[in-house]
This record gives structure tokens, C-alpha cells and sequence, in this order.
């Protein structure tokens, strides 16, 4: 599951001075400060504050003007002990966002390497560490260079530098709803199903804030099902929920220079769209039904990628149940799935106001901020 590839090439960004990034970023700060402030009246229970002194606190730095770069401004910053009042993701700001995404699947068919994005700022959470930020979850952190260089998170630079107008024309969203928005967005213009998602996330505030390497889930362990059930247990997930969220591999392509795993091309990946090459999982890449499930059971073209972790869902008794429920039901799965993915999403957040910003009727089950983000904040 940790194997969206990015069907992009894109050019590397023209240098800048370091001494012109920081004039910059402080330019930012000012300005970000000014319009947060206004914002702080959202929840008068909220108490928000940017001093990064202990770890995962919302950032002044996300509000820096977010470019290929910025990892690497953000890996040189050091921690400010000053308290300054922010606030949530400006609804306004999320829906414009939204719009703005769109336009960009339909220029770029990126919606695999977004939907990774999201899944990989979530997927660190661990139910069993209550301090925030240290249990993890999606709080934006993947934007530093130090996460981004984890193995799992190879090509993940490509997708920040695809939101990155996005990022710098909607100052009022924080990454780690950004990265949220634009996972649950590819879904749903993939032609999967509508995600009942909240935002509100608040962002961590420095590198020092990231998940130690290791995880995310592996493609190729030595027991599958034992290491995906490690993985998302970990994260309060179950068998179910486990299958479901696999079927996202209806979507995307592995590149084995930086997976290890797929063909460097196949039938389906020759001509892109994006940069050619790749193995995909289904013929039609680009669209979300269950055809995964169809594929992996029936396994008859080569030209299709089936990981240790995909043929798992078929070996594994309890796997297994859920697969075949799924390669039969698609609407079982488009069910299924839009709860996992917004549980998933939820996991380890801090979110301001609490109960989180909806922004359509599509809300879900109740929600309460502590059944995904239990512990101290």
C-alpha cells in the first residue's frame, strides 16, 4: 500500500539564495500572523499556539511561501520560542483549494501520487503513543526534507511540487489538510467514492517533529499479512478496513528505480499519461473501481502487478473474505473504503476547532476529534 508511484517527471527548480528564502520566509511569518489572527476567533475554545519549544505545534513555518525548496529552508530552521495565536484552515480557502485540485487531476492525471501524499503524512500514527505530535498521523510533517527522504516516500517531492501553487495561493490551509484534501479529491475525481472527510488539522512545526523511518508498510516482507497486520493494527485499523484501503491500488503505478519492485514499462504504462514507464496493478490505471481485487484474484496478465502484500489479501483466511466480498461488490468496497480512507485520514490529528471544519453534507458518522487523536495534545 505504500507504492504510488508518481507518473510525472518534473524539472528540478531554478536555485535561489538561502540569504533570499529567508528574507522571504520572514516576510511570510509577518504577513501569515496578521491574517491568522483574525482567524483565532473561529473556536473560542481553541488555544493555538506556534511556539515549536516541544514538538508538533502548529507552524509559523507553514505559512513560508511553499516551493521545491522549502523542505530544505524548513531542515535549516530552528525552533521559535515564541507564542503566536493561529487558527484552523480558513473553510473558505479549502473549498477554493478543492476547485484548484481538481483542475490540476484533470492537467496532470496525478490523482495516484496525491492519493499517496495523503496516505503517507497519515499513515505514521501509532494508537499507542498519546503525546501529539510524537504518535504521528496527518499533521503535514512530510513536508520536511528529513521525512521525505525516507525510502517509502521515494518520489513524494514530485506531488509537493504539484500543490505548490496551491500552497502559495491558499495561505489559510495548512499542509496537513492540503495533503488530506488532495488525497480525498483523487479519489473522488478517480471516479471512487465521496469521502466523508473533516479538516482542521494543525501542522507540526519543524523536522524535529517527524516520524522515525519504518512506518509505513513494506511491499515485499517476509510475511505479508503478519506485516500488514503489524502496521495498521498499530494504527487501530482492522482486517477489514486493511482490504479496503488496498483497493487504492486500483490506481497508480510502481517504479522499480524507486521501489525496488514492477516492470519498467508495460502495455498499459508505455505511453503515460505523465511519464511513461511503470507497472500498474489494474489496465486502467487512472480509475477506481475494484477491478484490484478482480486482478489479483484471477492473475491472468503479467503486465500486472501483484506485490506480496496484494497476493496476501487472497492466502490470509481473514484477508481473504474481504477480497472476495470486494471482487464481487463494488459498491461494498466504495462503501467500505470511504470509511477507512476518512479514518485513516483522522488518525493522530490534532484538530482546531475539535470537531473539525466540514465542508459538504457528506459528514459521516458522528465525529469526535478523541476517537481518532486520543491522548495528550
Amino acid at each position: 500500500m505504500a507504492l504510488y508511484s508518481s507518473n510525472l517527471t518534473l524539472s528540478p527548480p531554478k536555485s535561489q539564495s538561502m540569504a533570499s528564502l529567508r528574507g522571504t520566509a520572514a516576510t511570510a511569518r509577518l504577513i501569515h500572523s496578521a491574517s491568522r489572527a483574525r482567524l483565532s476567533l473561529y473556536s473560542a475554545s481553541s488555544s493555538l499556539c506556534l511556539s515549536s519549544s516541544s514538538s508538533y505545534s502548529p507552524s509559523s513555518l507553514k505559512c513560508l511561501q511553499f516551493s521545491p525548496l522549502a523542505p530544505h529552508i524548513f531542515k535549516d530552521q530552528k525552533r521559535s520560542s515564541v507564542s503566536t495565536a493561529a487558527a484552523a484552515s480558513d473553510p473558505a480557502q479549502l473549498k477554493s483549494a478543492r476547485e484548484d485540485i481538481k483542475e490540476l487531476l484533470k492537467s496532470k492525471s496525478c490523482h495516484p501520487i496525491l492519493v499517496r501524499l495523503g496516505w503517507h503524512d497519515s499513515g505514521t500514527y501509532n494508537k499507542n503513543i498519546e503525546e501529539w505530535p510524537r504518535r504521528g498521523g496527518a499533521n503535514g510533517s512530510l513536508r520536511f526534507d528529513i521525512e521525505l527522504k525516507h525510502a517509502a516516500n521515494a518520489g513524494l517531492v514530485n506531488a509537493l511540487n504539484l500543490i505548490k501553487p496551491i500552497k502559495d495561493k491558499y495561505s489559510g490551509v495548512t499542509f496537513a489538510d492540503l495533503f488530506q484534501l488532495a488525497s480525498a479529491t483523487a479519489i473522488e475525481e478517480a471516479g471512487g467514492p465521496k469521502i466523508p472527510m473533516k479538516y482542521g488539522r494543525v501542522d507540526v512545526s519543524a523536522p524535529a517533529d517527524c516520524p522515525e523511518e519504518g512506518r509505513l508498510p513494506a511491499a515485499g516482507p517476509p510475511k505479508p499479512a503478519d506485516h500488514l497486520r503489524e502496521v495498521f493494527y498499530r494504527m487501530g485499523l482492522n482486517d477489514r478496513e486493511i482490504v479496503a484501503l488496498s483497493g487504492a491500488h486500483t490506481l497508480g503505478r510502481s517504479r522499480p528505480e524507486r521501489s525496488g519492485w514492477g516492470k519498467p514499462e508495460t502495455k498499459y504504462t508505455k505511453n503515460g499519461p505523465g511519464a511513461p514507464g511503470g507497472q500498474s496493478w489494474t489496465a486502467k490505471w487512472l480509475k477506481f473501481d475494484n477491478s484490484y481485487f478482480k486482478d489479483i484474484k484471477e492473475r491472468k496478465d503479467d503486465d500486472l502487478l501483484v506485490l506480496p502484500t496484494d497476493a496476501a489479501l487472497f492466502e490470509d483466511p481473514s484477508f481473504k473474505v474481504y477480497a472476495e466480498k470486494y471482487a464481487e461488490d463494488q459498491e461494498a468496497l466504495f462503501k467500505d473504503y470511504a470509511e477507512a480512507h476518512a479514518k485513516l485520514s483522522n488518525l493522530g490529528a490534532k484538530f482546531d476547532p475539535q470537531e473539525g471544519i466540514v465542508l459538504d453534507d457528506v459528514a459521516g458518522e458522528k465525529f469526535t476529534a478523541a476517537n481518532y487523536s486520543s491522548g495528550k495534545d
